[in-house]
This record gives structure tokens, C-alpha cells and sequence, in this order.
């Protein structure tokens, strides 16, 4: 009988540990932890925002390139009548 309150007790007491939840260590590590990937992806949004302003300067700038070309060949063909 001693050794099922024994086994009772030390399950007791290892339920109590468990439902306690995480240290004040483990707590600031996981604060941590969520931080660092916050602020991984405040980085990537960055990046694509970037990505996504370069492609738009790129492509405003070939269709301004474009709209210039022709309007010198417009006006090379107007000078020729």
C-alpha cells in the first residue's frame, strides 16, 4: 500500500511541475524568440515593398523611353512631308 501512495504522490507532484507552465527563462526566451521572427518579417515585407517600387520605377521608366521614341519618330515623319 506504501508503494501505491508512493506512486500517487510522485505522480501528484509531477502533474504539479507541468501545470505550472514555462519559467521566467523560458518565458523571455520565447518573447524573444517571437521578436526575432517579427522582425524578420518586418525586413521581408520591406524587401518586397522595394522589389515591388523598383519594378514600378523600371517599368514607368521603359514606357516613358518608349512614349519619347515615338514621339521623335512622329516628328521625324512630320519634318519629312
Amino acid at each position: 500500500m506504501k508503494k501505491v501512495f508512493s506512486i500517487i504522490a510522485v505522480a501528484a507532484l509531477a502533474t504539479s511541475f507541468v501545470a505550472c507552465g514555462p519559467s521566467a527563462d523560458e518565458k523571455a526566451k520565447m518573447e524573444a524568440e517571437a521578436q526575432r521572427k517579427a522582425d524578420s518579417a518586418r525586413v521581408a515585407d520591406s524587401l518586397a515593398a522595394a522589389a515591388t517600387m523598383e519594378a514600378t520605377v523600371d517599368t514607368t521608366a521603359a514606357t516613358t523611353e518608349t512614349a519619347a521614341a515615338t514621339t521623335e519618330t512622329a516628328a521625324a515623319e512630320n519634318h519629312g512631308h
